[in-house]
């Protein structure tokens, strides 16, 4: 502070103090302040840039201004532009007299400047005795009031009195003053807006509503290219899109942006009836003991399903079998046997259902994992004859549903095999998924649904969306809304949906995605994430496979090895450089309701075919010259023979089958 002035509009003599810039360094800072910069780049003390108020106008003195004039004698500060004015002058605004300048001191009352015609008081303020006219040292200095803003590079000048108008680095309407660029009319942006910290913790600034625990940094633009590149990100406070002219704050170790407004909590509140609910924190709004049996999704892993939850919420679910014993159910031809505390029969060893070792046992009713005892197997599993297997809780099944949400016109009763349909398979008139399991259906109507889409419940909750009751809804009365989880529109029968907020999801997108799953290709539990992770800035890639997938689709991430999958490609017990994942408008596996095996034979060809999935290695179908990969297909493995599962079904006349 080697620059002194003394001016008639104060006392003592000043200094001229430079304002100490974001990201710059003070001439004066030593080199071994350097050290600084290796400090933990999370510990954010955010810094007040500012110079204090401005005795001369009573402006605060902002970081844009440079520099300003500070008393070491006595608490005054004033604007640089302030401070040089001289004591008379001949304005623009007033040509035709001399103006003069005095201190706030010499009007007692306020006064109304006849240039922005504001009232004023305890203001600087030039004066014409012969017109007995006033104008406010602020107008007086308009001219010079020019900023230099890092946002553009030209410098911007105010625009003189207070203005309503859309700012160009946010896009809503502000209220007070304006900085409009010299060279380029149309680059306009308001104060609140030129004052935006360069880095901030949103915490801060939104009572802990929308929290993130690196600081965010300023952005002057999010270019198109860079948010395609991101895959179109929302903001993580409103959930709306971004434009790629408007700023924006952007955190630098995560995928994680947000508008300056919202980042900020700048919105005004009446706004809020005009904007779709936020994706803060939410508030409970229901009561435990209103809601006993409430189902709290997602299922904790692959064991666990909406069967089993709904019927051992029955009175009637009371296991009387022993191990060993056996049950006649109607949907199997053969006996079938309880195996309670032992996962072997006679000499031979029954493996549970294990990915990491890729071991595969699905129950034939819901056809979901068997990853615990007890649960029944055919007796003629050991000699290989049959290789029927049942959860307890599906051989427990109800007849029968009555009233049922999505087809209230008859009774649907339990199918073990949908008729007429070749292999089994159906696709369930609720979630649209293949199925080849046990089915509720009306016959009548042609109304088929499997049974885990037999048990909706009216209300759930779930981890995307903590502490709010999602109901049961019919999608037709959702148009346009996307699901949250797979972002496609909510076009099935029945989706759940927040009547507060605007948050929706399939029913098979929370029903059939569990919290944690278990892989080969990751040593850990994966879990299963509904935006992207934490420090992880970089592009996302399947594990399974090897494709760049959309973060802001649910995924499950190991964050101990940074690994991720595609939530269609998790379940999938496959070599991992066997590709399986096709995509689909779903973040679930199109054949997670389908237990490929069984054998068929065909008169135009020699050997069995297996019913299976297919591969890239599969090649074309022989029948119609299309790709296997990604269908239901029948392949022999014996040569390089195979079909499409519908180009067999067309002509099932053809061919018969075995289990």
């Amino acid at each position: 502070m080697d620059n002194h002035i003394s001016q008639l509009h104060h006392n003592h003599p000043l200094d001229l103090v430079y304002l100490q810039q974001p990201n710059h360094k003070n001439e004066n800072d030593h080199e071994d302040e350097d050290e600084d910069e290796e400090k933990d780049e999370d510990e954010f003390v955010e810094e007040d840039y500012h110079g204090p108020q401005c005795n001369m106008c009573n402006e605060q003195i902002y970081s844009f201004h440079l520099c300003y004039y500070k008393c070491k004698s006595c608490n005054y500060s004033s604007h640089k532009f302030c401070e040089e004015l001289p004591t008379q002058q001949n304005h623009p605004s007033h040509p035709s007299h001399n103006l003069t300048l005095y201190p706030s001191s010499k009007l007692h009352n306020e006064f109304m400047c006849f240039v922005c015609t504001l009232k004023w008081k305890n203001v600087y303020f030039y004066f014409c005795g012969i017109c007995n006219e006033a104008m406010d040292i602020i107008c007086a200095t308009m001219s010079e009031q020019k900023i230099k803003h890092p946002s553009h590079g030209h410098q911007l000048g105010r625009m003189p009195g207070p203005k309503v108008s859309s700012c160009l680095a946010c896009s809503n309407k502000h209220e007070g003053v304006f900085f409009q660029c010299t060279a380029c009319p149309g680059f306009l942006i308001s104060l609140d807006c030129a004052l935006l910290p360069t880095k901030l913790l949103i915490q801060n600034h939104t009572n802990g509503n929308f929290t993130h625990s690196h600081p965010l940094t300023l952005s002057y633009s999010f270019s198109y290219s860079d948010i395609k590149a991101k895959f179109c990100p929302c903001c993580r406070v409103c959930d709306l899109g971004f434009y790629s002219h408007l700023w924006v704050y952007k955190c630098e170790k995560c995928l994680y942006y947000a508008h300056v407004d919202c980042a900020t909590s700048k919105r005004e509140p009446f706004m809020s009836i005009f904007q779709l609910a936020s994706l803060g924190k939410t508030y409970k709004n229901f009561k435990d003991d209103e809601h006993l049996n409430l189902l709290r999704l997602p299922f904790h892993d692959e064991g666990d399903n909406l069967v089993k939850h709904h019927i051992s919420n029955q009175k009637e679910f009371i296991s009387t079998q022993l191990n060993g014993e056996t049950l006649n159910h109607f949907g199997h031809q053969h006996p079938l046997i309880l195996f309670d505390k032992q996962t072997s029969y006679g000499k031979k060893v029954i493996s549970l259902h294990d990915p990491m070792k890729r071991m595969q046992l699905l129950c034939d009713g819901c056809v979901k994992p068997i990853m615990s005892v007890p649960f029944y197997i055919c007796r003629h599993y050991v000699d290989g004859i049959c290789c029927f297997v049942l959860h307890e809780w599906c051989a427990k099944l109800p007849l029968e549903v009555q009233d049922y949400a999505g087809h209230h016109k008859h009774t649907l009763f339990l199918l073990p095999k949908v008729p007429y349909m070749f292999f089994g398979v159906y696709d369930c008139d609720i979630c649209g998924l293949p199925s080849n399991g046990f089915a509720y259906g009306c016959t009548m109507c042609n109304f088929y649904i499997d049974i885990n889409c037999a048990f909706i419940p009216k209300e759930i909750t779930h981890d995307a969306h903590p502490d709010h009751l999602l109901s049961r809804v019919k999608c037709s009365k959702m148009p346009k809304m996307v699901c949250n989880a797979c972002q496609y529109l909510m076009v099935r029968k029945l989706g759940f949906h927040c009547v507060s907020c605007n948050f929706n999801i399939h029913v098979e997108c929370a029903l059939l995605l569990p919290k944690v799953i278990n892989h080969k290709c990751d040593k850990h539990p994966l879990s299963l994430r509904y935006h992207p992770a934490e420090n992880h800035i970089s592009e996302y890639f399947c594990e399974i496979c090897e494709d760049e997938f959309n973060p802001w689709r649910w995924f499950y991430h190991c964050t101990t090895c940074a690994q991720s999958m595609h939530a269609a490609c998790a379940p999938l017990i496959l070599q991992h450089e066997q590709a399986t994942y096709a995509d689909d408008d779903t973040c679930v596996y199109k054949f997670l309701n389908v237990k490929f095996g069984g054998t068929l034979e065909i008169k135009e060809h020699s050997h069995q075919l297996a019913f299976v999935q297919g591969l890239e290695s599969d090649g074309e179908c022989n029948e119609c010259q299309q790709m296997l990969q990604y269908e239901m297909i029948f392949k022999c493995f014996e040569c390089k023979f195979a079909l499409h599962y519908e180009c067999v079904s067309s002509s099932d006349s053809r061919c018969s089958s075995s289990p």
